[in-house]
């Protein structure tokens, strides 16, 4: 509905610059033909056109409507500037703050989705007759389903622009959400699931580009922490809801699905209605409708339009993470450390049963309750979100628009890298009844604020270093992350069940313990493994 508006705005401004095109081309031929008559002289200034004034069209002075004549002789509409109000870096910062809300709702209705039946599994693996490791593929399947969208939903959205690939794909993720409420067995469920995944995956796995198609490199220090709470804080949030529901045995655990369906509805009606297009291409695209509408002649074109189909670039991509993952070491690295964020925040959806209800006899309710404290974590690190955009703008000397080098954007991972391993060494040998509840909780609460850091770091990082490859990039450690993630949730309670609490979290501890230098050493030759790589910007 807004981009409808939008679409609008854009006609009406075309119009309103071709009408004070026109009546400056009037005044200028009637001062010429003034002062031809004046000095008694037969030619005319013609200003680079060979023909008489009157008849110059406006394809020979492109760039009053900011183009460039391409080599067919069209007409190639571009920005008119720096500060053309057309591009989105350029838009009021309240509207870009509003966008940015938005799509924080969006993802994380979405991301709610992820781990909203996480504390059913009992109740599931009762009523369906089946075992809590196969209760377990609800979770999985979704995971797999946004690591299988990723790889088609980046290159859509820079088919058709970002907006009608959010609202397309809700459409289809609400309509699986509601078959996955109404499905009476284990089978509808996974399929519905997955396909419930699949369709998030458009929201999950693209919000970065959107917040990098309006925001320019210092602010971006603001907008990517908030865009990382969503990310990380709903998977962690749904469990609370969800286990106070399914404690209630007077309510269906259907009701977390339903839940569900309630939230993310109501994100979709508000970006519907207020959600607008972001990316450039298809707004230079539109701008250039107009202009062929407006002029009558069809001269002008965008480059989005000149592009190549949808299926051509998916040949493209496809492959990519691939390579990427094979010949990019920024890309494995900060990407395998995603990956284990990614695998501990899901595997704790089983792992808490092991760690907080074994251990001390909580209820569902107090057992979901304990992954507030990962919320929180992630909230106390957005909260210094104004300081980074601060120190980012110190960084800068305050020169407006400047570039910031990626390795600076590496300073939260490599403050709060330790805060990965020293967290889960703590929460696995403090995990005694001895011990307090709190001293868990708190372990818990340090790995979220690790878990943020490094997921803006990481993002900011490969967002800077691989500029207009960086959704293919982004792409490429999002599907990674949660395709491994999905595998590793079925073994979470095997795991747990089989070496104990302790040292699954020792395990996991000695990972992170050998990623945590990963951002100090890119910090120091982040700059020459980018002037080696094909994709990055050295």
């Amino acid at each position: 509905m807004w981009s409808l508006v939008q679409y609008r705005r854009i006609g009406k401004q075309v119009e309103h610059e071709w009408q004070e095109k026109a009546q400056k081309q009037g005044h200028n031929e009637k001062k010429s033909a003034f002062r031809d008559a004046e000095a008694g002289s037969e030619q005319r200034i013609l200003r680079g056109s060979s023909g008489p004034l009157e008849e110059e069209s406006s394809e020979e002075r492109p760039e009053s409507v900011g183009g460039s004549v391409g080599g067919s002789g069209k007409i190639v509409v571009d920005t008119t500037g720096d500060d053309d109000p057309i591009d989105p870096h350029n838009w009021p910062l309240l509207a870009r703050c509003k966008n940015i809300a938005i799509l924080c709702l969006l993802i994380f209705s979405q991301g709610w989705a992820s781990a909203a039946d996480s504390m059913a599994n009992s109740r599931v693996s009762q009523d369906y007759g089946v075992s809590r490791v196969a209760a377990n593929l609800s979770q999985a399947l979704y995971l797999l389903g946004i690591g299988s969208g990723c790889l088609f939903c980046g290159p859509l959205s820079e088919t058709v622009g970002r907006n009608p690939t959010y609202l397309g794909a809700t459409v289809c993720y609400l309509c699986f959400v509601l078959g996955t409420a109404l499905t009476s067995n284990l089978g509808g469920r996974i399929v519905c699931r997955y396909f419930v995944g699949v369709f998030a995956s458009a929201v999950l796995g693209i919000n970065g580009a959107s917040v990098s198609d309006q925001f320019r490199p210092v602010k971006r220090a603001f907008a990517f922490p908030v865009i990382a709470w969503a990310n990380v804080a709903a998977p962690m949030l749904a469990p609370v809801a969800g286990g106070w529901l399914v404690q209630d045995r007077s309510l269906s655990w259907h009701w977390t699905d339903w839940v569900t369906l309630i939230i993310s509805g109501i994100a979709f009606i508000i970006a519907f209605l207020f959600l607008p297009e972001t990316y450039l291409p298809i707004l230079l695209d539109w701008k250039a409708r107009h202009l062929r509408r407006v002029s009558g002649l069809s001269v002008y074109v965008s480059n989005h339009a000149e592009k190549e189909s949808l299926l051509k670039r998916l040949r493209e991509t496809l492959p990519m993470p691939v390579i990427y993952f094979s010949s990019e070491p920024v890309v494995a690295v900060l990407g395998g450390y995603l990956i284990l964020v990614y695998i501990l925040m899901f595997t704790f959806l089983s792992g808490f049963d092991y760690i907080f209800k074994k251990t001390y006899g909580l209820s569902d309710g107090l057992t979901g309750s304990c992954f507030a404290s990962i919320a929180a974590g992630s909230t106390f690190f957005t909260l210094f979100a104004p300081a980074l955009f601060h120190f980012s703008r110190v960084h800068t000397h305050y020169v407006r628009q400047a570039w910031i080098k990626p390795e600076y954007r590496l300073w939260p991972a490599i403050v709060t890298a330790p805060l990965m391993p020293i967290s889960l060494f703590w929460l696995g040998w403090t995990n005694y009844p001895s011990i307090s509840l709190w001293s868990g909780l708190a372990a818990c609460f340090c790995f979220g604020i690790v878990a943020t850091a490094v997921y803006v770091s990481s993002y900011e990082y490969i967002v800077d270093s691989y500029t207009k490859h960086s959704a293919v990039a982004l792409a490429s450690i999002t599907m990674a992350r949660y395709l491994i993630a999905g595998t590793m949730v079925m073994a979470a309670r095997p795991m747990y069940t089989g070496i104990g609490v302790h040292w699954t979290m020792t395990l996991l501890g000695c990972i992170g313990l050998l990623l945590a230098p990963a951002p100090l050493f890119f910090r120091r030759y982040g700059k020459k493994l980018r002037a080696k790589s094909a994709y990055a910007a050295s």
